[in-house]
């Protein structure tokens, strides 16, 4: 097996990596609903507060820790320490749990789009969504099946794998996005749905919102999970970080807006709840479809996008435990992806199946799916990046020289890493483990 280490084929990969690692799931399907279950607009703000702040600092520097390092996380840390390796085992951990809920909803996608082609005929979404993900046999398929798409372009490998997703499938969401936001603009009372999205109503800010916006802004820039510093680490040397990174926040800021833009005007126009939860978008789109010229036809191209933009977001969670067990367990590539698939599918059916007849499974007043779900993002995510600040900031003597030209922009990113951004995620954790 060769030693050689891949890279991009261009920056441009790279960048459409990163975004498709950033963009997916976590803005269209998990932006509108926790957003729908946290206040609102006050969510946004905040939300936008902390990925323009808290979140830009570890995320430049998580993608500097893979270029400088040219190693998978395990290696990145022990590179800075040898005793720091042992901080970095939970992201690949991360990196396997997120998925275990994350493709449940891919799985999701897949029904939905065979229901989108050949008809939907259901008159009430949400009942037929409620049918569907309590079926014991059919919801497990489809999040195998995801699972097994995600995990075969993985296996493929950069150029083959994740370039070739990213390249093809990312400039078509946006067109689609832009679509559904317009026809959803045009649905009777929409402007009610801009109200919740742009008015803020305060007395919903709690520390309960704080910790909600925080995990959403680590898991829509894919912060803390490794899937950043793994692609970091197939930069070429010649590449500058900078640029990409306010490419990948305004790009990820920018999807957010679309997708609540997308989906609250339709929920208030079918007075629908915003606070519905994750079947949100499988509740409120198709009734948006129902309603628009060739609704089958634009729902079938809406979800198979979608599905290809969780794709690019599970293969660079995929990536991060693949890369740590060819590196450093020395496996070939499909061997480790073969693994993981078995590992993750010991999880994911649980929760795929905590919808339906696991769904009095409760741990912490918490379903299987709602446990990992709320771990992943408000623990581990920021445990990570605390953990990844501290190392770079402290080992690899990452600074803001290597970045930026501006004085007072090297000083704000010097004490940010080294000082604020570790006592707010020091600060968030102990909230959520109230």
């Amino acid at each position: 097996m060769s030693n050689k280490r891949p890279t991009w084929t261009s920056k441009y990969s790279f960048i459409l990596a990163a975004i498709g690692s950033a963009v997916g799931l976590g803005n269209i399907w998990r932006f509108p609903y926790v957003m729908g279950q946290n206040g609102g607009c006050v969510f946004l703000i905040t939300y936008m507060f902390f990925i323009l702040t808290i979140c830009f600092i570890p995320m430049v520097t998580e993608i500097l820790f893979g270029k400088i390092t040219k190693k998978e996380c395990v290696g990145a840390f022990e590179h800075a320490n040898k005793k720091c390796k042992y901080l970095s085992y939970l992201n690949p951990v991360t990196a396997v749990l997120v998925p275990s809920f994350y493709f449940v909803i891919g799985g999701w996608i897949i029904h939905y789009i065979i229901i989108s082609f050949i008809g939907f005929k259901s008159k009430n979404p949400s009942v037929y969504l409620s049918e569907f993900v309590q079926n014991p046999i059919l919801a497990p398929i489809c999040t195998l099946i995801f699972l097994f798409i995600c995990i075969f372009f993985t296996a493929r490998g950069i150029k083959k794998g994740i370039e070739f997703i990213n390249n093809v499938m990312m400039p078509m969401l946006v067109v689609m996005l832009v679509i559904l936001t317009i026809a959803s603009l045009h649905l009777p009372n929409s402007y009610l749905g801009l109200q919740y999205i742009f008015k803020p109503d305060f007395t919903k800010f709690n520390s309960h919102m704080l910790l909600a916006a925080l995990g959403q802004a680590f898991f829509t820039l894919s912060v803390g999970m490794g899937s950043l510093l793994t692609y970091g680490s197939y930069i070429k040397e010649d590449k500058s970080i900078v640029k990409t990174a306010y490419t990948i926040v305004f790009s990820s800021l920018i999807f957010s807006l679309l997708a609540g833009m997308m989906i609250f005007p339709a929920v208030f126009s079918f007075n629908l709840a915003p606070d519905a939860g994750a079947g949100l978008v499988f509740v409120t789109l198709p009734k948006v479809f129902m309603q628009i010229p060739h609704g089958n036809f634009v729902a079938t191209v809406f979800f198979i996008l979608l599905f290809c933009a969780a794709i690019t977001s599970g293969i660079s969670m995929l990536e991060v435990p693949c890369a740590t067990i060819v590196e450093r367990i020395k496996l070939s590539r499909i061997k480790a992806c073969l693994f993981l698939f078995v590992i993750i599918a010991l999880i994911a059916i649980p929760a795929t199946l905590s919808f339906g007849i696991l769904g009095d499974i409760k741990i912490f007043d918490k379903t299987i799916f709602e446990l990992i779900d709320f771990i992943t993002s408000n623990i581990f995510l920021p445990l990570n990046t605390l953990f990844m600040c501290f190392v770079a900031g402290w080992f690899l003597n990452v600074n803001g020289d290597m970045i930026f030209k501006n004085r007072v922009l090297v000083n704000v990113f010097n004490i940010g890493l080294k000082y604020v951004v570790p006592l707010i995620l020091i600060f968030l954790i102990y909230i959520g483990l109230k």
